[in-house]
């Protein structure tokens, strides 16, 4: 049953299409990527990389939170905008304190995390009252509850302790995701993932929003380094290199999984499956975009010359990540994986050795090559596709994993 004020509140089948304070909303976090990249640049280790990791997840968490948020309600509607503008500021001062977090902006970074994670979750259980989706909010709520304890406490810890507890609390979240989130007297959510959800295309316009967004971290970051290099014969060079690379992230994204969200989830025997690996892949698509902005900034400003060790895991451990990710996410669709991205992602891997002896844009120019590969085979599956077609046989449709 629904009150009479849930009802006014959430959001109708007919208004499924993504409004434009959710792409408002998006507009924040290409502060939080820029920042993040421009904190592992300025921090290029293991250690860095741990925190970077940490402080993604918590980005990444509220903008899934956000997300659940305007998927329930009408962002149309004033009081829906009033809380939705909040959680876009409270992420803005998120992305702002994220480069001191690990030091002294520790308690700002985890308080105002662990306000709007909360915040946004009891204003939903406020606002279902009576409704179905109350208990999903319920849920929710505790496990972020549980999450909040360990950003708190780490903030009051130095070095390793607090990145040892922050691991934990995004640990927590991500188990919880996995899990349905199973919470006392109220058990787990159910297959359909969301008790209120208002049609697979939204939540599916939604992830490739967010990867189109995060798309613009490298594009911002390129332009960046190539206005700050001087319009060099190599910085030119390096600058194509990248853009080429940030356009081959997008073209095999969207074949063909990018473009069939919506039916995998609606065919989904299992939607939590279904949606527990949709979400896992982009977490893991985007860090590897991040990496890749990192390894563009370093290409363009330092094309030439000795390759830092250092260097190898971003330049060509992006790209390999966001393979990685890709191919989750196409089994989540697909109920398979392609060879050529386990191939690809395996070869970025295997020649990093070897990449420490040439220069950083022979090593970017490699990992742009395979990324081409990558996309030559798949564009030769779309002509495949066609003769198929040709010949009356249905395209491959959505078969994800039960």
């Amino acid at each position: 049953m629904t009150t009479g004020r849930a009802s006014k509140l959430l959001r109708r089948p007919e208004h499924a299409r993504a409004a434009f304070l959710e792409l408002f909303l998006d507009l924040v976090f290409v502060l939080a990527f820029f920042r993040l990249s421009q904190e592992l640049l300025e921090n290029l280790s293991w250690t860095g990389a741990f925190q970077t990791l940490v402080l993604l997840s918590a980005v990444l968490f509220v903008w899934i939170a956000a997300t659940r948020f305007t998927d329930t309600f009408d962002p149309r509607h004033p009081l829906i905008q009033l809380v939705v503008i909040s959680i876009m500021f409270g992420t803005l001062v998120l992305a702002a304190a994220a480069p001191g977090a690990f030091g002294r902006r520790g308690l700002v970074f985890a308080g105002v995390y662990v306000v709007v994670r909360l915040g946004i979750f009891a204003v939903a259980i406020f606002l279902l009252r009576g409704h179905e989706g109350q208990r999903n909010a319920v849920r929710l709520l505790f496990w972020v509850g549980v999450s909040a304890v360990f950003w708190i406490a780490g903030a009051f810890q130095p070095g390793w302790v607090r990145g040892a507890l922050w691991m934990t609390a995004a640990a927590v979240e991500y188990v919880g995701i996995a899990l349905g989130f199973p919470t006392p007297r109220l058990g787990r959510s159910g297959e359909r993932r969301l008790e209120v959800v208002v049609s697979e295309e939204h939540v599916a316009e939604r992830f490739r929003q967010f990867f189109i967004v995060a798309l613009g971290e490298p594009v911002v970051v390129t332009g960046l380094a190539f206005a700050n290099a001087g319009f060099g014969a190599a910085s030119s060079a390096a600058t194509l290199v990248a853009f080429v690379t940030t356009a081959l992230l997008w073209r095999i994204y969207i074949h063909r999984a990018g473009a069939l969200i919506a039916e995998a989830i609606a065919a989904a025997p299992n939607r939590l499956r279904v949606g527990v690996l949709t979400l896992y892949s982009h977490v893991i698509m985007i860090a590897g975009i991040v990496t890749i902005a990192v390894g563009d900034e370093l290409l363009i400003t330092h094309p030439l010359g000795h390759t830092n060790l250092a260097w190898l895991p971003v330049i060509l451990g992006g790209p390999a990540l966001f393979l990685a990710g890709r191919a989750i996410f196409e089994y989540a669709v697909f109920g398979r994986v392609s060879l050529p991205r386990v191939i690809g992602a395996l070869a970025l891997l295997v020649i990093t050795p070897a990449m420490a002896l040439v220069p950083p844009l022979a090593v970017a120019t490699t990992a742009a090559f395979i990324l081409a590969v990558v996309a030559t085979l798949i564009l030769f599956g779309v002509a495949a596709s066609d003769v198929a077609r040709a010949r009356r046989r249905p395209s491959e449709p959505p078969s994800p994993p039960g």
